[in-house]
């Protein structure tokens, strides 16, 4: 178990993300870090590999069997739509789309003509696209994913008795973080149970100290405290919807600003 000191709100000057580093300059985390002076630092602690065809037709998956598609990240748009390439499947402009979020239905146009009355897109979990699959219960659901994946989706789709099949087309894998060894954060921020099994695999002696984690979403938290660590900074909180907005209150508090 690690040593936590007793007083967590210790001023915050750095802070490493364990996401890949945002595109632009509107990026509330550069906002962040301009507004509080902070140094912000982007790593991803996960890697993906995608399944090769030979291990995707051991799946006996007919993709054309299904009439819609729920993507919950880009990684399963760019795994799913590079299977289609190697199998030269043409999607059909009837199948239906369900997005887990703005963005995620955003970067599906990268491959396909958006029509609207084909996409369902919710606002952030997959909850939000719960009700959309009870008004659409008839449809043949496939659900391209990881190897390791929440069972919200799974779980739901079985409870209520519809057509559903999982389709694993990439493996999440640790990240190679030695060259961190040395480099000390006063907060890191996790966004999977993943990230958080990368941390453990390539520190295995990891002592949190006087270092804060964040974790979004609670699957994360409770893989933070299934470590024996202890979680500074929970999002999303009915104050705090995004991390950015949860790290603010905490930076705000431990500044004394």
């Amino acid at each position: 178990m690690s040593t936590v000191t007793k007083d967590r709100f210790r001023p915050v000057k750095s802070i490493l993300v364990s996401q890949p580093a945002p595109a632009g300059a509107n990026s509330p985390y550069v906002q962040l870090a301009e507004k509080y002076n902070l140094k912000i630092d982007f790593r991803q602690f996960i890697k993906v590999e995608p399944v090769v065809p030979k291990e995707f037709r051991k799946q006996k998956i007919d993709i054309l069997k299904h009439t819609a598609v729920i993507f919950t990240s880009r990684n399963a748009i760019d795994h799913f739509f590079a299977i289609c390439k190697d199998f030269k499947i043409e999607m059909p402009a009837d199948m239906k789309y369900f997005c887990i979020s703005d963005q995620t239905a955003h970067y599906l146009q990268k491959y396909i003509v958006i029509r609207k009355r084909k996409l369902f897109v919710g606002q952030k979990t997959a909850q939000d696209l719960f009700d959309y699959f009870k008004k659409h219960k008839s449809e043949k659901y496939l659900f391209p994913c990881s190897d390791i994946r929440k069972d919200d989706i799974p779980e739901y789709m079985q409870k209520n008795g519809i057509a559903f099949t999982e389709a694993i087309i990439y493996h999440t894998l640790e990240a190679d973080l030695s060259d961190l060894a040395d480099v000390k954060y006063d907060i890191l921020a996790f966004f999977s149970p993943s990230g958080i099994k990368s941390l453990k695999i390539n520190f295995p002696d990891f002592e949190q100290g006087a270092t804060r984690i964040a974790a979004f979403g609670p699957t994360t938290a409770q893989a933070v405290r299934d470590l024996d660590l202890f979680l500074d900074i929970e999002a999303p909180m009915p104050n705090a919807p995004s991390m950015t907005g949860a790290l603010e209150l905490y930076i705000k508090k431990a500044n004394n600003l």
